[in-house]
C-alpha cells in the first residue's frame, strides 16, 4: 500500500525570533497546535485539511504502508523504493512495492479504503458484473435490489462491513423457511458481499406507516417470527439474531412472514458470559446485547426483541410509552424482563401466542 504526499513545510509566515511554527502546505494550519503533533513522527495527518505529510528525515517522498497491519515501511531499516518487495518489519506481511499502486492523495486513498469491492478476486468480480443495479433500497446504500443480467430474476444486494461470514456460509448451505435464501457471498478487503433472494412484500415498519396493526395480525406475526427464530435456535449450533425489529419482517403479498437480515447475527456459545461486540437496534435490543444484562445475548435476547416488536405493532409505540392491552402485555411483560431467565423460552412464546390465536 503506498500513497504519495508532500512533506512537512518549511513555510513559514514571520513570527518572533526563536518561536518554532511548523505549517500545512495545503491549508497552511499551524501544525504545533494539532493535538498530538511532532515533528519526531514520519508523518502526520493534518487536522485541518486531511493531507498526509512526511517528515524530511524521511528520505522519499511517497509513504508505503504495510497492506496488513498498516506500520510505515519507509522508516524500517533496509528498506528501499526500489525493492520489489518487502517483508513487513512488524507483523511479517509480504507487500507489493510498485509505483503502479501509489495513490496521488489522501482522498483517493480513503475512497480505495471504503470501496466495497476493493480486494475481490477476478473471478468473484466477474460473477457480481452479472448483477446489475436496480435501486437502492429503503434509502440504505448497503442493500441494493438488483437483476441478474441473464435471467432477469431480481435479487437482494447487501454489502456488510459488519458480519459474521461463517453464518452466511452455514445459512446458504442450509436454508430456513421463511427466510431469504443466500444466493452467493463474496468476500474482498473492505466488505461481505451477500446476493440472496428478494421477497417482494411489505415490512412490518412500512405496515406501521399506516397506523397500528389489528391485534389479531400482530400476535400472528409475532407467532411465525418466533417459528422462524425457533429453527434457529435449535441447529446444533444456534444462531441468535439479535436485531428483530420491524424494518427486519416482510409480510408477503400472500401473507407469508418472512425474516430478514443476519448482519449482526452470532452463534450461541453457552460459556460465553458477555458479548464480545455489542450489536443490535435500540429498544429492541436486550439488556445483555448492550453490556447491560447478567449474560451473553442467548436465544431469550430474541424472545426480548419480539415482546418489544409485538407491543409495538398493537399500539405503535414502545412499552414505556403505551402498554398493549390486557393478555398482550402480559406476554409482552414476561418477554422484555430485565434477566434472562425469567423471560419465555422458544416454545412457552408459541404457546401462549397460540393461546390468544
Amino acid at each position: 500500500m503506498s500513497r504519495t504526499h508532500n512533506i512537512f513545510s518549511g513555510h513559514q509566515p514571520p513570527h518572533e525570533p526563536n518561536e518554532e511554527y511548523e505549517y500545512c502546505p495545503r491549508c497552511e494550519a499551524d501544525l504545533t497546535l494539532q493535538k498530538g503533533y511532532s515533528n519526531k513522527l514520519p508523518y502526520w495527518i493534518c487536522l485541518g485539511c486531511g493531507e498526509m505529510l512526511i517528515n524530511p528525515e524521511v528520505d522519499s517522498d511517497v509513504a508505503w504502508f504495510c497492506d496488513n497491519c498498516g506500520a510505515m515501511l519507509n522508516i524500517q531499516p533496509g528498506f528501499r523504493d526500489d525493492c520489489g518487495e518487502w517483508t513487513c518489519a512488524e507483523c511479517g506481511f509480504v507487500n507489493k512495492i510498485d509505483e503502479s499502486v501509489l495513490y496521488e492523495s489522501e482522498d483517493e486513498y480513503e475512497e480505495d479504503q471504503r470501496n466495497p469491492y476493493r480486494g475481490l478476486s477476478d473471478e468473484d468480480a466477474l460473477e457480481l458484473s452479472f448483477y446489475e443495479d436496480v435501486a437502492v433500497m429503503e434509502d440504505k446504500e448497503n442493500v441494493v435490489l438488483v437483476r441478474h443480467r441473464e435471467t432477469g430474476r431480481y435479487f437482494i444486494k447487501k454489502l456488510l462491513t459488519v458480519y459474521n461470514k461463517s453464518v452466511y456460509i452455514y445459512l446458504k448451505d442450509r436454508p430456513i423457511a421463511h427466510m431469504p435464501g443466500i444466493v452467493a457471498i463474496y468476500e474482498g478487503g473492505n466488505s461481505l458481499i451477500v446476493i440472496e433472494e428478494f421477497v417482494d412484500g411489505r415490512t412490518v415498519a412500512e405496515l406501521l406507516e399506516d397506523g397500528p396493526i389489528e391485534e389479531g395480525d400482530a400476535v400472528l406475526i409475532a407467532r411465525r417470527v418466533c417459528g422462524v427464530l425457533h429453527e434457529l435456535h435449535t441447529l446444533p449450533r444456534p444462531i441468535i439474531h439479535r436485531d428483530v425489529k420491524p424494518q427486519n419482517i416482510i409480510v408477503t403479498h400472500e401473507g407469508e412472514v418472512c425474516l430478514l437480515d443476519m448482519n449482526v447475527a452470532k452463534w450461541y456459545d453457552p460459556d460465553q458470559t458477555d458479548d464480545t461486540r455489542y450489536m443490535g437496534t435500540m429498544f429492541y435490543a436486550a439488556p445483555e446485547q448492550a453490556g447491560y444484562g447478567f449474560t451473553a445475548s442467548s436465544a431469550k435476547s430474541d424472545v426480548y426483541a419480539v415482546g418489544m416488536l409485538l407491543n409495538v405493532m398493537v399500539t405503535g409505540k414502545f412499552p414505556k410509552e403505551q402498554r398493549a392491552p390486557g393478555r398482550i402485555w402480559e406476554i409482552v411483560e414476561r418477554c422484555i424482563r430485565l434477566s434472562a431467565e425469567e423471560r419465555y423460552t422458544d416454545e412457552e412464546l408459541m404457546k401462549a401466542l397460540d393461546e390468544l390465536l
